[in-house]
């Protein structure tokens, strides 16, 4: 097989190209070759376009974060990365351990790297991290409201981190950690 047909390259030009991001550097087809080692076309081979690597890119990062949060659960599953069978309370309590025990940096923001691209990245994310992160409309109010509370509390920390405004100090994360895991506990109550 060719050596630009091998699925590691396609890999490592997704983990080339994240670092281009967290370098601060523009995204481009050619930007994202060079950052691999590799052609234009050889990058192209296995994204066709912008958009086909932006989306490679949101794939490649939440299939990380999904192991992640499956590695911060308190049982593990049996069956894979699905959240599938978990409570709320479980799925949002592993995206906020998640959160504020993770390093977070710029190539998190991958959906916001080009203007013409965020709706249909931003839409791709929400699809990737629903299962995760929703919350049950069919739970009582006081619950609902426990729920996005502690999943904003860990959308604004990886936020902060990812973007580096005004993240929250690392001596303060155990806090907040135990705060919000707290709040999760009052849920029913």
């Amino acid at each position: 097989m060719p050596a630009a047909h091998r699925p590691s390259q396609r890999v490592a030009a997704l983990e080339a190209t994240l670092d281009l991001l967290r370098a601060g550097g523009n995204l481009s087809l050619e930007a994202a070759a060079r950052a691999a080692g590799m052609s234009k076309p050889g990058l192209m081979y296995h994204f066709a376009t912008k958009e086909a690597l932006v989306a490679a890119l949101v794939d490649h990062l939440v299939d990380g974060y999904e192991r992640d949060f499956i590695s911060l659960l308190p049982a593990q599953p049996t069956q894979g990365t699905e959240p599938e069978g978990l409570s709320a309370s479980e799925r949002i309590a592993a995206y906020v351990r998640w959160s504020l025990t993770y390093a977070h940096d710029a190539a998190d923001l991958v959906i916001l790297c080009d203007p013409k691209l965020r709706v249909p990245m931003a839409a791709r994310w929400a699809d990737r991290f629903r299962g995760w992160v929703e919350v049950p409309a069919e739970i009582a109010a006081a619950d609902r409201a426990r729920l996005y509370a502690v999943r904003l509390m860990a959308d604004g920390c990886w936020f902060a981190d990812a973007s580096g405004v005004l993240p929250v100090p690392l001596e303060d994360r155990p806090g907040l950690l135990a705060l919000a895991l707290d709040l999760l506990e009052g849920e029913g109550s």
